[in-house]
């Protein structure tokens, strides 16, 4: 079949054409961009935090008046929480991870107040903080109970010890270990006994998501916050029993926030779940918006050569080379709206590059891009083609 009658009858219907070959270039554009963003949006929210999110809840304890004893009840709320069946750990912290509310410290490798300081998620805990995030530890080893330094609302010393993420380490020690070097959050230093493999800090949109710096402390602050680490497949059932034995055990305070860390998680990713659902629902829409525009050019097309349709059934041809015409004709078409849609791509990607900061687009999907919306090209225009092809030779000839 010679392509130049199909473009020549193109030609004469230009302006639908062009209209479909743009919508099939936005498509495109949107489609393979649109496509990226949603994978990434998943791999983000489905990458390993390090910790034991399914069994980890918390809880939060407020006191009531002056005179409370806050660091005597911290360590009996502790002691009633860890003698409950089933709890395999619990900590106090400063702040919970996950859940996009933290401490920032910034650390530098020397003393060098005029080095430019690395930002860390700090977090105070005490020596089962480790075995309540369910971390493991890569180097070195767990705080000892001797270490744990109690500090007051007014008090901004840390203990000299503390627990780094490896991601932290490479950060602060490119080219050497960091197991037992020390690190300067300020003037004095703190020695790293020990180096997590992995653990997620609380911000999960920032780039430095794994840069945790852990310390031995509990904080007296007028607040306290509790971790709970359970038996596998026993978190809920223990929530209640939990924030019972606490109300039980002291009624001069009140507890609030109980929530799971997967809760947490859940609301610092709503974002990125709400982009991924919109994006994937306009891009749906889109592909079925360019699919019926290629169904109606089609029928359009046919319906404009029913004549000559029937006057090639006449002269023999069959009912596969009236559908073969109006397939490549199509398929013309959508390749000229996807040779734009290339372009239109780049482009896309390359201003939101620029614009937003946002990862380069993997090549990978444009091909993948290229062959679905060829295949959509083709799915649509069989219909519509295939019906030309039934109308008899008689009948065609005598429409005029």
């Amino acid at each position: 079949m010679e392509i130049r009658p199909i473009l020549s009858a193109l030609m004469r219907n230009h302006l639908g054409a062009a209209l479909v070959a743009l919508q099939i270039a936005v498509t495109m554009a949107i489609l393979c961009n649109g496509a990226f963003i949603v994978y990434q949006r998943i791999e983000t929210m489905t990458r390993d935090t390090g910790m034991d999110v399914a069994n980890i809840f918390t809880i939060d304890s407020q006191p009531i008046g002056s005179e409370y004893d806050e660091e005597s009840a911290t360590w009996r709320d502790l002691e009633v929480i860890r003698s409950i069946p089933g709890v395999v750990a619990a900590t106090t912290t400063n702040s919970y991870p996950l859940s996009g509310g933290g401490w920032g410290e910034g650390l530098r490798p020397s003393p060098d107040r005029e080095q430019a300081s690395i930002t860390a998620n700090l977090y105070f805990m005490d020596e089962q903080g480790l075995e309540t995030l369910g971390v493991e530890l890569a180097k070195g080893r767990d705080f000892d109970p001797t270490e744990l330094y109690i500090r007051g609302r007014n008090d901004s010393k840390l203990p000299q010890v503390g627990i780094i993420t490896q991601a932290l380490a490479d950060e602060l020690f490119p080219d050497d270990d960091a197991l037992g070097k020390l690190i300067y959050p300020g003037e004095d230093p703190v020695e790293v006994v020990g180096i997590l493999r992995k653990m997620q800090g609380s911000w999960l949109g920032w780039s430095g998501v794994e840069r945790v710096f852990l310390v031995p402390g509990l904080l007296l602050d007028g607040y306290v916050r509790y971790m709970i680490r359970t038996e596998p497949g026993k978190r809920d059932e223990l929530m209640p029993l939990v924030e019972e034995a606490l109300a039980q055990a002291d009624s001069q305070r009140i507890l609030r926030r109980m929530r799971t860390l997967e809760e947490y998680r859940a609301n610092s990713y709503n974002s990125d779940r709400t982009m991924a659902v919109v994006l994937s629902t306009v891009m749906g829409l889109l592909i079925i918006v360019t699919g019926l525009g290629i169904v109606g050019l089609v029928s359009f097309l046919v319906n404009q050569r029913t004549k000559q349709i029937g006057t090639r059934r006449a002269l023999g041809a069959q009912r596969f080379h009236v559908v073969r015409y109006f397939l490549v004709e199509n398929w013309l078409i959508t390749s000229i709206g996807l040779t734009l849609g290339l372009a239109m791509t780049v482009g896309l990607n390359y201003w939101m590059v620029h614009s937003f900061d946002m990862e380069r687009l993997d090549w990978i999907y444009i091909p993948i891009g290229l062959v679905l919306i060829w295949t959509l090209g083709i799915g649509s225009a069989l219909g519509p083609a295939r019906r030309a092809s039934r109308v008899p030779p008689a009948v065609a000839t005598r429409t005029v």
